[in-house]
């Protein structure tokens, strides 16, 4: 049983805890009551709040449409006034432009292209948008005009800067054919780096925006026109220059001596001079037309659209080539009426030109391709027609030697040697100067299968063949002649004398001995290292000569001495020539090289022929 007294605490304890607890209750109890007063007084403030946003937005979601409508249609207004500005461009681009075109290109073609850009722009819009407005007329003219002004402007370019190449230039720059040095330096400018920028403008303005070819023939008109007046002049150049000192000079290049000819005439014994500078000129020309064709092919892919160009090039080069090929022909006519006349030494004059033109030929095919057929064959047509007559020649020459006739009055009277043999032996002395041609030209006309696709070889035991068929006719004719004397003693006189000439004639064939005769010699200083030119030329001596003695026994092998005697007299003589030349030969170089160069320069040499 708990004690009065401590019951009595605990009770305290507990009402004390009670009343603790409803102090506690009473405050949660006012607190809700707090708390949900201020959730009251939230939502209204949030109900007010969300009707407000509500007619915020009722108010301004009209305004912003309105706004977004005022933006659009400003913006409207600007590309409207914008598209009225440049409509109304094209109304006043004939008065601005109207004062430029009038004045033409000349001198400001930049500027002048870019008022044809408008004024083609405004062509374009009123075909578009208004075809019968005035102003398309007017534009329209204008372009027209500015594109005849265009035209004019390129036919004037092209006639006051297209000049004739002067003879000098065009001999100095053919003239490497023939020379060691190169000739990088010659160039030939048509036209100045100026205008043919303006040029090469107007040209594809032409092509692209004014529909029109017309300049294409201009073009191929004049340049026409120049090239056949730079090799007419060139020919001129020849005739005047060959009268007054013999040969022409080209003093074009600085630095080499004015009293230097660019091209010596080769001398063909028993000749007009004016008809070798007759030869020499056409071969310049021929080689004169590759070289100036070359360079106006350059000239023209610059200019001249691709599809276009090779059709134009044909059209540029008809006359030039016409004219040579005429000449050509002139040639062969000539040497035609000359064969009818028995006249053969007129004939020589196919030969030095046919070896050019064959020559020539692969660098001829390279320059025409691609133009037409027609072109390309002319070319082959005279080197055909002039292998014909030449072979006409060589063949009715053979028939003349055997059937010229027992003239009494025609015979030498002392029994000197005959008009027939001197004749005959000069003319085999000027053909073996054009041993190739000629064999090609004997081969041109064989019909049987081995020459169809005949060689040197072939060509020169063809030549061969005629050269012992020509002597064998000559001595048949020569005996028959011999006849004419009635005192047998003159008889043999008459022979002896005739056949001594054709011996010491043959003796001197030997025309490889020019390749080491000291006046071919470079000019060095002796004991002086070569420089790599002198010493090329000194090898190119001994490689002709070389060339030149196997070439010389592949022939004189065919021929035929009946006389044992005789061919082995003209075989020693021959033998003691070369020897006493090449010996001189090595001998000058021994004393004016260094004691080491003849070893590094000296090639063998086929001494089997000794």
């Amino acid at each position: 049983m708990i004690p009065p007294q401590e019951a009595s605490v605990r009770r305290r304890e507990i009402e004390d805890k009670l009343k603790q607890e409803e102090e506690t209750l009473s405050f949660i109890r006012d607190s809700l009551e707090k708390s949900d007063q201020l959730t009251k007084n939230m939502v209204s403030i949030l109900s007010s709040f969300e009707s407000r946003l509500m007619k915020l937005e009722n108010s301004i979601i009209p305004v912003h449409k309105q706004t977004e409508n005022l933006q659009r249609l400003q913006e409207n207004v600007e590309k409207t006034l914008s598209c009225l500005d440049h409509v109304i461009s094209y109304y006043h681009v004939a008065s601005d432009t109207e004062k430029i075109i009038r004045e033409g290109p000349t001198g400001r073609l930049e500027e002048y292209l870019g008022c044809m850009a408008k004024i083609q722009k405004a062509v374009e819009y009123f075909q578009d948008n208004n075809p019968d407005s005035p102003e398309l007329n007017r534009v329209k003219f204008l372009f027209e005009r500015g594109k005849e002004s265009l035209e004019s402007e390129f036919r004037s370019l092209m006639t006051r800067h297209s000049k004739v190449v002067s003879p000098v230039l065009i001999l100095d720059l053919i003239s490497g054919e023939d020379e060691m040095e190169a000739q990088d330096d010659i160039t030939l400018e048509h036209l100045s780096e100026s205008v043919l920028h303006d040029v090469i403008r107007i040209s594809r303005w032409l092509v692209e925006y004014g529909r029109n070819q017309d300049f294409m023939n201009v073009y191929y008109q004049i340049r026409s026109s120049q090239l056949d007046r730079s090799i007419k002049g060139l020919k001129e150049h020849f005739r005047k220059s060959t009268s007054s000192s013999g040969v022409p000079y080209s003093p074009a290049i600085p630095n080499k001596r004015k009293d230097t000819p660019t091209k010596k005439p080769v001398k063909r014994p028993g000749r007009d001079d004016m008809l070798d500078m007759e030869i020499d000129a056409y071969i310049h020309c021929v080689s004169a037309f590759v070289k100036l064709a070359q360079s106006e092919y350059q000239l023209l892919t610059d200019i001249i659209p691709e599809h276009h160009q090779k059709k134009t090039f044909d059209s540029l080069i008809q006359d030039a080539l016409d004219g040579l090929m005429m000449e050509g022909e002139n040639i062969v006519s000539v040497a035609r009426k000359a064969i009818i006349r028995h006249d053969y030494s007129a004939v020589l004059t196919v030969f030095p030109i046919l070896r050019h033109l064959k020559q020539t030929k692969p660098e001829f095919d390279q320059v025409l391709q691609g133009t037409a057929a027609s072109t390309k064959n002319k070319l082959p047509g005279l080197i055909t027609s002039m292998e014909t007559t030449g072979a006409k020649a060589l063949e009715d020459f053979a028939d003349n030697i055997k059937n010229d006739p027992d003239k009494e009055y025609n015979m030498p009277k002392d029994g000197t040697v005959h008009e027939l043999t001197s004749n005959a032996i000069l003319f085999l002395q000027q053909l073996l100067d054009f041993q190739e041609t000629a064999g090609a030209m004997l081969a041109s006309q064989e019909t049987s299968s081995s020459a169809t696709s005949y060689n040197s070889e072939f060509s020169k035991r063809l030549l061969s063949t005629y050269i012992c068929k020509v002597l064998g006719n000559l001595q048949l004719n020569l005996l028959s002649k011999s006849k004419v004397y009635e005192d047998p003693a003159l008889r043999a006189i008459f022979l002896h004398n005739n056949y001594n000439y054709i011996l010491k004639s043959l003796e001197n064939w030997l025309k490889v001995t020019d390749y080491i005769s000291e006046k071919n010699l470079p000019v060095f200083q002796p004991g002086v290292k070569l420089r790599d030119k002198e010493r090329q030329m000194i090898k190119e001596r001994f490689k002709g000569f070389n060339d030149g003695l196997e070439e010389l026994c592949k022939i004189q092998k065919a021929w035929a001495i009946p006389d044992t005697e005789q061919r082995d007299k003209i075989r020693q003589a021959q033998k003691t020539i070369v020897k006493e030349n090449y010996g001189a030969f090595l001998h000058s170089i021994e004393i004016k090289l260094p004691g080491d160069s003849l070893s590094k320069i000296q090639p063998s040499t086929p001494f089997y022929f000794f």
